[in-house]
């Protein structure tokens, strides 16, 4: 996981991105035209569910007609349905399941990529007006199983407690507080994640499909496509992403707006980084963001904590925490002032916090918290601690204790759910996390850092009925609440409370692995679709 953000300057390049359009795999290919995008002229950091990597820049519009051939004996095989039944407290569940893909194309007919999806359709339901949410991770490179297995779906993996281990059983549990009692469900894996993969060796369309805007506008053909296919063009349409879901999310549902003709009634963003800005470079606004969250880490450790407990270092940080932080170093008794504050709300050695004048990226927060014990904290929870590998080195040289042993049990759950029940058998591998697609990914280069608040704004403006529901985990330094909250605050008044809404649990980025976090969030989903 990318322990720190950093961004790179250079001389802007707009490249025009070829479009695609999808096919289902029991139509036949043709071609299909569709609006054209532009690739995104910024390079932030790497995403929150993925490893740091920096990528090529996105290539000239092209036809992947060459070297399709090779790829073709690995497609994905034909869709899997199955009928299944959920056992659950006060009632049972019968639901259609299908594992399978949608093809893409160019705009000449020649494949590009299988995309993979996960769905669950409620038996009996009358469609037009059943809703249906769409919902991936981010990373970039990550597969939609965190969401499935963890949240939202019909079977529920426990990422808590002794479950949190490497060599934890992979066995699935009916989930009770599946979203299936209120929305039909359709899990996404971009390209390169689950078992989505390419179907053309083009190197260009390689690097569309792993930039900001390329994967934005295959997303959105995906649900379009299977809404064709499933006929739910009728149906009430919501949108849920997590991590880099923040920024993937609103950019989806506006090229949904404008470019799809589909209409989105809600979107829903989980533990969301919605500008990369804040967390950059000489930002002083990512000690703004992550300071409540480093707070709520240390009182922690003597009780439980909710965001209530945290008003007066909310308070201090959009106040004179930011004032001191702009008057700088050359302001030496405001800089004692700040480094002293910061390290009575969180608990770190007054003499480090002097050291580092007040100012803690998140790695330098990891490990100071606990040094003294040889011990680093989490970046997804860092109410989770672990043993720091080389607690002698002057480098960091540890991963995250509160996501890396989570990797195997999800994986072996998601093969085993998908070939076993689903009946859905691909060959190759499965892939949770792909750390080559993080590397990969090309998020433009430029002066202004990927974002999604533009489209954000663009979309909320476009639809009054349309919906934002936020949710994070206390403690978590991936994507810090209060960023957020920073940003929310800034939207213009036609978007209202009535259609926005943060909230915040204890927790860590995947806040739902706690049982009261994730049935309070469920709630205040359900809330939004009814």
């Amino acid at each position: 996981m990318a322990n720190s953000f950093a961004t790179r300057l250079a001389a802007a390049l707009l490249v025009a991105c070829l479009v695609t359009a999808a096919r289902a795999d029991d139509e036949t290919p043709q071609p299909q035209p569709s609006p054209s995008a532009q690739t995104s002229s910024t390079q932030p950091p790497s995403g929150q569910k993925g490893r740091a990597g920096r990528g090529g820049e996105a290539g000239p519009n092209a036809s992947a007609s060459a070297n399709t051939s090779t790829a073709e004996p690995h497609r994905l095989p034909p869709d899997s349905t199955t009928k299944q039944s959920l056992a659950l407290p006060g009632r049972t569940l019968a639901f259609t399941a299908t594992a399978g893909s949608i093809r893409v194309f160019d705009d000449k007919g020649e494949p590009l990529a299988d995309i993979a999806y996960t769905s669950y359709q409620l038996d009996g339901a009358d469609k037009a007006n059943r809703p249906v949410t769409f919902l991936f991770n981010g990373g970039p490179g990550s597969a939609s199983a965190w969401l499935q297995f963890g949240n939202v779906g019909p079977w529920r993996l426990s990422f808590d407690g002794e479950a949190a281990v490497s060599s934890a059983s992979p066995e699935l549990s009916p989930n009770a507080d599946t979203w299936l009692d209120f929305t039909d469900l359709v899990f996404i894996d971009p390209v390169g994640t689950g078992y989505s993969r390419f179907v053309t060796t083009a190197e260009d369309v390689r690097k569309r499909f792993f930039s900001v805007d390329g994967d934005v506008n295959s997303v959105a053909l995906v649900i379009r496509r299977w809404l064709e296919k499933y006929d739910r063009l009728p149906s009430p349409k919501y949108v849920a992403g997590e991590s880099y879901g923040g920024i993937r999310g609103p950019k989806v549902v506006h090229n949904l707006q404008m470019q799809q003709g589909v209409g989105v009634r809600g979107l829903v963003l989980i533990s969301p980084v919605l500008d990369f800005r804040d967390y950059s470079g000489s930002s002083i606004l990512q000690y703004v963001a992550s300071l409540p969250t480093m707070t709520a880490v240390a009182r922690q450790a003597k009780g439980p904590v909710t965001r209530e407990n945290l008003a007066d270092v909310e308070a201090y940080a959009r106040s004179d925490f930011l004032l001191d932080l702009v008057k700088g170093q050359a302001d030496a008794e405001a800089t004692t002032r700040l480094a002293d504050k910061v390290a009575s709300f969180t608990g770190i050695d007054q003499a480090v916090s002097r050291r580092l004048v007040g100012r803690f990226d998140i790695g330098e927060f990891r490990r100071e918290f606990d040094r003294k014990n040889g011990k680093v904290t989490g970046r997804y929870d860092a109410s989770v601690e672990g043993f720091d590998p080389y607690p002698d080195s002057s480098y960091f040289h540890f991963g995250d204790p509160s996501g890396d042993p989570l990797m195997a049990p999800l994986t072996s759950a998601a093969v085993d759910l998908t070939t076993r029940k689903l009946n859905w058998r691909p060959d190759g591998s499965y892939q949770l996390l792909s750390e080559s697609v993080n590397k990969a990914w090309d998020f433009g280069r430029g002066t202004a850092p990927a974002e999604s608040v533009t489209q954000l704004r663009q979309a909320l403006a476009l639809d009054p009925k349309l919906k934002l529901l936020i949710g994070h985990g206390l403690f978590d330094l991936a994507t810090p609440y209060f960023a957020s909250k920073i940003i929310l605050d800034q939207l213009p008044a036609f978007v209202g409370r009535d259609r926005t809404k943060l909230v915040v649990y204890p927790g860590g980025h995947m806040f739902y692995s706690r049982d009261g976090s994730r049935q309070a969030f469920r709630k205040e989903v359900e809330a939004l679709m009814k």
